[in-house]
């Protein structure tokens, strides 16, 4: 394509943030096209993996611009959503009054409520969500294993941890192609809908240095999570990890 190449990227907090900052007006387009809309189907199965029920506290760290909050308080689940970022905020928010005419459940309140906060830090007390989840965030923490301490942290005992990300493919074919993908095409695709091919590189970037469904896997049990189950999506591109804390 004239006049594109793929980018350097920075995977520095300070940089991911301004990257996240820059594509926030284009984010939930891009997710649909370089997913073709699965993501929001794989975003609907931690909202049934979270097994939540109407009342209870969950907490999406990392929230971007909300689906998976969204998606959790349609099961009637009292939901705080946190990012770093403050424009992915504004787009989260902003989503949230439309939702507020129609939303089910009828709590008093807003629901969700998104603030303002790192996941590295989170700003609530030991054991107060029964469910804590996290969709394509936790890979772009500077230190992830400490975002997963975060979140087994807040979790109340029996909590249920979830954590939505891309995966890396067992099968050595599909992995080479899938890494293909997301070097060349995605950044394509991020340069010729948002003007910003390096928010995109960075996936494959962060992804290289993330262990993805082996290593979140095991993490989850050295914090003592009990049972911890893996769930592969498209042939191990995406994965789903499930926790519970000790209760």
């Amino acid at each position: 394509m004239v006049g594109y190449r793929v980018p350097a990227v920075d995977v520095s907090g300070r940089s991911v943030n301004r990257l996240f900052g820059d594509i926030a007006h284009r984010y939930d387009l891009l997710n649909d096209v370089q997913s073709l809309g699965l993501h929001r189907r794989w975003k609907r199965r931690v909202a049934l993996l979270a097994a939540v029920q109407p009342g209870e506290r969950a907490l999406d760290v990392c929230c971007g611009t909300g689906d998976l909050a969204f998606a959790l308080a349609a099961r009637q689940a009292r939901v705080v959503g946190l990012d770093f970022n403050p424009t992915m905020l504004q787009s989260a928010r902003r989503r949230a009054q439309r939702w507020a005419a129609n939303r089910p459940g009828g709590h008093a309140g807003p629901n969700p409520v998104f603030v303002l906060g790192d996941a590295l830090s989170v700003p609530f007390s030991d054991a107060t969500f029964d469910v804590v989840t996290v969709g394509y965030g936790l890979r772009n923490l500077t230190d992830w294993r400490a975002g997963l301490r975060e979140m087994a942290r807040v979790a109340r005992p029996g909590g249920r941890i979830l954590v939505l990300d891309f995966g890396k493919p067992a099968w050595p074919p599909w992995r080479a192609l899938y890494f293909a993908y997301l070097k060349l095409l995605v950044p394509v695709l991020g340069w010729a809908f948002a003007g910003n091919a390096a928010a995109y590189a960075y996936i494959l970037e962060s992804l290289r240095q993330y262990p993805a469904q082996e290593g979140v896997a095991a993490a989850m049990r050295e914090l003592g999570l009990d049972p911890v189950r893996v769930e592969n999506l498209l042939g191990g591109a995406m994965s789903i990890h499930r926790g519970v804390k000790p209760g």
